[in-house]
């Protein structure tokens, strides 16, 4: 359940996002609108890093997905607090994580889910980055979720969680995972496929798998690195084809 040092590494990557801040049953949030026709009772939540909207990638990944055709939502998990991009060597993980748990998380993410309902949505995807992936995994136990991706996911506890999503929850899972990952070791991807693979979960179960990178690759890694730009890309494509299956 502990962070690791990769995740508080982030390469900050180049563009500029092109969606708005707006207020979503009290919170601020990210919304990334596609321009092509799009279902309008259907949106993506796209659960972040510690690093929140702080980091220009969270937002042009969310832009990737509107492109996509996925209205995309990133709630602000942290209230205006997420983790520097560039954290002082004194920085206190501890003292921050203990700030932003589950008490803290998931009532900020109820409430836009919450407010979107209301608006008429009916159908949510959720993807889940790092730190967000643990709570696409607790939304998809309440079967709030249609469908679920999580890169490099965190916070999870291996088998439990797994086990517990096989007995519970109705959304198709697809996970991106890789070489180099302390919170999502190659054992703990093992044991995914055991309990979720080889059709043992019926809704659906992927698991993607990329050499050459280490957590935080889908998101915020070295694009410089052709292994890691490979990874990025392979995720993306993989999570926007997951979507557009069962979302």
């Amino acid at each position: 359940m502990s962070f690791c040092d990769n995740c508080f590494i982030a390469v900050t990557h180049e563009g500029t996002p092109e969606g708005k801040i707006e207020t979503i049953g009290g919170i601020e949030c990210y919304v990334a609108t596609p321009t092509i026709p799009h279902p309008k009772e259907r949106m993506l939540i796209f659960l972040t890093d510690i690093f929140g909207l702080a980091l220009p990638n969270n937002r042009l990944l969310a832009d990737d997905f509107a492109r996509n055709g996925f209205k995309t939502i990133i709630p602000d998990l942290f209230t205006g607090d997420p983790i520097p991009v560039n954290p002082p060597a004194d920085f206190d993980r501890d003292k921050w994580s203990a700030s932003h748990g589950p008490a803290q998380t998931r009532p900020i993410i109820d409430k836009v889910i919450a407010a979107l309902k209301e608006e008429g949505v009916v159908g949510f995807a959720g993807a889940g980055f790092c730190f967000g992936a643990r709570y696409v995994f607790d939304l998809a136990f309440d079967n709030v979720l249609k469908v679920s991706a999580v890169s490099h996911p965190s916070r999870l506890v291996i088998p439990d969680d797994l086990e517990k999503y096989a007995s519970v929850s109705k959304a198709p899972l697809l996970i991106n995972s890789c070489e180099v990952d302390k919170p999502f070791p190659l054992e703990a991807q093992a044991q995914a496929d055991t309990i979720l693979g080889d059709g043992k979960f019926a809704p659906g179960y992927r698991r993607e798998y990329f050499p050459g990178c280490s957590h935080g690759f889908a998101v915020r890694g070295d694009i410089s690195n052709p292994l890691i730009k490979a990874g990025k890309e392979g995720a993306f494509k993989a999570t926007v084809e997951w979507f557009a299956k069962y979302l």
